[in-house]
């Protein structure tokens, strides 16, 4: 009888199991055991690869917000007229959100309760301040509303970009309507019909 060979793990493969363990179970709702038993591996195996859950945590969430922060340095970001580089980052972050669903999915369900979901939630505030900062300038340019409160159009903007976390599933989706490229589309249509002066 021949046994099934074990599945060899790396830090990579062990924080795609922790990346779903934690969106399941929460972060402060798993524990080493937990990790252990999702991978397969005994806890002492898990240590040979990471410090702790608290690594992989961080790494999760740096996946996450590594490329939505990346977007903002990008040429057609940080060029031309406010507006069309707001309709930029907005197209930009649904395609990253597409990418890296599942730690996107991770990075909005921290709390704060830690250090690294502190530091998570100060990286979310922080791009909040570029997008808001992005929607002023266009106001002042004319081209957006301006009875709109900017911080106010980022969080909404950015919470119709962030529901799709709770329904999209990109290897699931055959229909070419839900391709990134053309939820991006859609997303961008929407708010910016409402938001053009």
């Amino acid at each position: 009888m021949t046994v099934p060979a074990r599945r060899r793990y790396d830090t990579e493969s062990l924080l795609e199991v922790a990346v779903a363990v934690f969106t399941e179970r929460g972060y402060d709702g798993t524990s080493m055991e937990d990790l252990a038993h999702a991978s397969g591996l005994s806890k002492s195996s898990l240590y040979h690869h990471i410090d702790g859950k608290e690594q992989l945590l961080r790494l999760a969430l740096e996946r996450a917000v590594e490329p939505l922060f990346a977007v903002t340095r990008e040429p057609r970001a940080v060029s031309g007229p406010a507006i069309a580089r707001l309709e930029y980052v907005v197209r930009r972050e649904v395609e990253v959100l597409a990418d890296r669903l599942p730690y996107v999915a991770l990075l909005l369900r921290v709390h704060g309760n830690t250090e690294v979901e502190r530091w998570a939630l100060e990286q979310r505030r922080a791009f909040d301040k570029i997008v808001s900062a992005l929607v002023a300038e266009a106001a002042d340019q004319g081209d957006v509303r301006v009875d709109l409160d900017p911080a106010v159009v980022t969080r909404l903007l950015f919470g119709m970009i962030n529901s799709l976390v709770e329904w999209y599933r990109p290897d699931g989706a055959r229909d070419a309507r839900l391709a990134p490229a053309d939820l991006a589309s859609s997303i961008v249509r929407l708010a910016f019909d409402g938001l053009r002066r």
